[in-house]
């Protein structure tokens, strides 16, 4: 995949996430990378004074390559808190945080939003019980299938890795509850239209559940069950998609290993893990700093880091920007290629 950046008025909105945690520091870090266009258009949101004190703490460590919050358009959220609990009182800003995002994404017809790490507890603790960012998003925006799909641009090939979670922040003991052929069938529409915005007959995987994929129910009955009859059903209706599995989940990234590091290794253009470890643990090994967040199914291209609130590195100047930055460059990319339209 090889997005183009073409237009020059696209309009970022960021949201901050959680100020407790080392969302504000990557930031700062990220908007002053040489890796960032100048030509986009970029919005914070967050604390104006959260943010300025950030930068004066890490400028205090010596830090030097930071984005200066006084240069930046900041939309200023002050949330005030009735808790005393700092934990409850982050999450509850990070939330609107992320709301005002969406809603200042919705008014702007070429925009992307990229949102910074949240703490789930954090949420639930100040009243807000959804279990991640992915599914705010769905709600705000109307839409029952979206997809978390985990996307990296190899540095050593340009062969962009992409793994999209069946199941996604759900307890492992549910997954088999969960997973249903109307489930898989419907992610899978979401990986071939998104796909097909860059190639026309893509070749997409499909990880058992089971270890060997049931060994014909030997280690599992859900693949002979149903899980073979349901891609066979839907390739059948998909004739222009390579559909492979369902495979071995021990084996199934091998080829991605060898797509990431060799440019003539064989190629493939996704893979649909069914719940989130096995899909991430392969990710983010194979592209550790590069792979970013990406949710498929909505209006709008949204972007987060692959990583999560980092509170034990938070304050110390340490925090790796990387990720953030990938996530900035693949927002532009998608949305400025011209076969990834927004409907907005």
């Amino acid at each position: 995949m090889n997005f183009q950046n073409t237009k020059k008025d696209l309009k970022l909105v960021i949201s901050v996430g959680d100020e407790s945690g080392i969302g504000p520091e990557i930031i700062l870090k990220a908007l002053c990378s040489n890796e960032i266009s100048d030509n986009i258009d970029f919005i914070l949101v967050g604390s104006k004074r959260n943010l300025q004190n950030t930068y004066n703490h890490l400028r205090s460590l010596g830090l030097e390559n930071l984005a200066n919050p006084k240069d930046l358009e900041i939309h200023d959220l002050e949330i005030s808190s009735a808790d005393n609990d700092s934990k409850s009182s982050y999450g509850n800003a990070s939330f609107y945080y992320l709301t005002k995002a969406i809603e200042l994404v919705k008014q702007h017809p070429n925009s992307a939003l990229v949102t910074g790490p949240i703490c789930k507890k954090s949420w639930s603790l100040s009243g807000h019980y959804f279990s991640g960012q992915t599914e705010v998003l769905a709600k705000s925006c109307g839409v029952k299938n979206v997809g978390m799909l985990f996307t990296a641009k190899s540095p050593i090939t340009g062969w962009r890795f992409n793994t999209l979670l069946a199941t996604t922040h759900i307890a492992l003991c549910e997954v088999p509850n969960q997973l249903t052929p109307e489930l898989i069938h419907s992610k899978l529409n979401l990986f071939k239209d998104f796909c097909n915005t860059y190639v026309d007959k893509p070749t997409l995987k499909v990880a058992g559940l089971n270890p060997h994929a049931g060994e014909e129910g030997i280690l599992g009955s859900e693949e002979k069950d149903w899980l073979n009859d349901s891609l066979i059903a839907w390739n059948k209706k998909n004739r222009g998609i390579k559909l492979l599995g369902p495979l071995s989940p021990d084996s199934c990234w091998n080829s991605s290993v060898k797509a990431w590091n060799y440019k003539d290794a064989e190629k493939h253009d996704g893979i649909l893990a069914m719940y989130h470890d096995q899909g991430l643990i392969p990710m983010k090994i194979i592209a550790l700093n590069y792979s970013v967040n990406t949710t498929i199914g909505l209006p709008f291209i949204r972007t987060s880091p692959d990583h999560g609130t980092g509170f034990d590195i938070a304050g110390k100047g340490v925090a790796e920007s990387h990720s953030m930055i990938e996530a900035i460059k693949a927002a532009v990319e998608m949305t400025n290629n011209s076969r990834l339209l927004n409907t907005h």
